[in-house]
C-alpha cells in the first residue's frame, strides 16, 4: 500500500498487523492494476472463511443439523454480507485499482469489495497461520452469528420481517443509518427500521451496517408478533 495511514487503519480494523507487508499489498491489488493481484489469495481466503464460519456456527448451535448449518453459512458468506463488512472496514479506500475501475467506481462495487475481503483472509493465513486467520474472521463474523435465531430455518431477520409484511400485504420497511459511535477503527453503526403500516420504528446497533439492520429488523419482528 502506498498510504501508511490507510494501511495502519485497516490493520487496526482487522485486528492483525502484517509481518509481510507485501501480502497486504497483494490482497488489496485488483487484477486491473497489475499482474501480482489478489485472485490467488482470494482462493485461499474463501476456504479460510468457510471453515472459520462453519466452526463458529457449529459451536454456537450444537443442536442444529447439517442442512440448517449449511444454510446459515451460505447466508453469512454471500457476496452481499462480505461487501457490507468490507464497507465497514473502509476497504475501498485502500484498494489498488486500474484507471478504468477507478473511473467506474470499482472501489464501491460489491464483487470487488467481497473478493478483496476474502483475499485479506488468505493473506493473514499466509502471514501468521490458520489460527490467526480464523481469529480475524471470527472478530468480524461473531457479531452476526450472535444475532441468528436458530428457529428461523436459516432466514435472517430482514428476510423474516419482509415475509411477515408481505403476508399481511403491508409496505416493506425502510432502513436508515442514523449515526455511528466509537473510534474509526472500532465503530458501531446505528440503524432505524421504519414501518409505515403499522407505524413502528425500531433501532439496532452493530459492528457493521448490516448487523445493525438485522438487529433493528429482529426487534421489529418481535414487536409485530406481540
Amino acid at each position: 500500500m502506498n498510504n501508511p495511514l490507510l494501511s495502519q487503519r485497516l490493520q487496526q480494523a482487522l485486528g492483525h498487523t502484517f509481518v509481510r507487508a507485501d501480502l497486504l499489498t497483494q490482497a488489496l491489488t485488483h487484477r486491473s492494476y497489475g499482474a501480482a493481484n489478489n485472485e490467488r489469495l482470494e482462493f485461499l481466503g474463501d476456504s479460510v472463511l468457510n471453515c472459520s464460519v462453519a466452526r463458529a456456527l457449529y459451536d454456537a448451535f450444537p443442536e442444529l443439523p447439517e442442512g440448517s448449518l449449511s444454510r446459515l453459512r451460505a447466508n453469512l458468506v454471500r457476496q452481499e454480507t462480505l461487501a457490507e463488512i468490507a464497507a465497514t472496514l473502509k476497504l475501498g479506500d485502500s484498494l489498488l485499482l486500474g484507471e478504468g475501475e477507478l473511473k467506474s467506481g470499482g472501489f464501491r462495487r460489491p464483487s470487488i469489495l467481497a473478493d478483496a475481503l476474502e483475499s485479506l483472509f488468505g493473506a493473514v493465513f499466509l502471514d501468521a497461520g490458520f489460527d490467526e486467520a480464523q481469529r480475524v474472521v471470527r472478530r468480524l463474523f461473531d457479531p452476526l452469528v450472535a444475532q441468528i435465531d436458530p428457529r428461523a430455518s436459516g432466514k435472517d431477520a430482514k428476510t423474516q420481517l419482509q415475509e411477515v409484511l408481505q403476508s399481511r400485504r403491508l409496505p416493506l420497511p425502510e432502513y436508515r443509518l442514523v449515526g455511528t459511535q466509537g473510534e474509526a477503527h472500532d465503530q458501531s453503526f446505528i440503524v432505524e427500521c421504519v414501518l409505515a403500516k403499522p407505524a413502528l420504528n425500531t433501532r439496532g446497533v452493530g459492528k457493521s451496517r448490516r448487523a445493525a439492520e438485522q438487529e433493528a429488523a429482529r426487534q421489529a419482528c418481535a414487536q409485530l408478533q406481540k
